[in-house]
């Protein structure tokens, strides 16, 4: 029988730094998809509160430590960084996602503007604030895009796009570079 290797979706892509902006694999840890049950949401969020988490409203982001909440979607949000509590199996439909998903990391001076390029969104802070998260179109691909700071963002892609959402955004990044430099 042939060993198998587990490799992340972006195995071999060091962080890729221009202009003082770093585009990286983030690590999710496990991902598990939260669709609660119509009328369930006041239990769902009774289970939540063991990791001192409720169900997120819309475009939003419910954190407690490493744990996670994140609005994916109408009544559908992902649990990211902890074990779901088996409580919530009673309230919920839940699916783990670990394995489906790429997480990218976008920091630094010009992570707004690389990601306003292939995103048809306004990601100016005033619009588009620490914490907010919404599923949008990166370029051809679907993707799940969160400000975690003023100059740094997470997108989640399916893990079969990992790779061209990586060379999507490090194309804007070298583009923005150049720019740069020619001013």
């Amino acid at each position: 029988m042939p060993d198998l290797i587990a490799k992340s979706p972006l195995a071999g892509h060091a962080p890729l730094a221009r202009a003082g902006t770093t585009l990286a694999e983030g690590a999710a840890g496990p991902i598990t998809s939260i669709a609660p049950y119509p009328g369930r949401k006041p239990q769902v969020d009774a289970a939540l509160a063991s990791l001192g988490l409720s169900f997120p409203e819309p475009n939003t982001v419910v954190t407690q430590g490493a744990a996670r909440l994140l609005w994916t979607g109408r009544e559908m949000a992902f649990l990211i960084g902890a074990e779901a509590p088996l409580a919530l199996a009673d309230h919920a439909a839940l699916t783990d996602q670990t394995d489906g998903w790429a997480l990218l990391t976008l920091s630094g001076p010009m992570a707004e503007a690389a990601l306003m390029r292939p995103v048809p969104l306004d990601l100016r802070l005033s619009a588009f604030p620490v914490g907010r998260t919404t599923r949008t179109p990166l370029n051809h691909m679907q993707a799940i895009l969160t400000r975690t700071a003023p100059d740094a963002f997470e997108v989640m892609v399916f893990r079969s796009m990992a790779r061209t959402a990586w060379a999507e955004l490090a194309e804007a990044l070298e583009v923005l570079e150049a720019r740069a430099k020619a001013i």
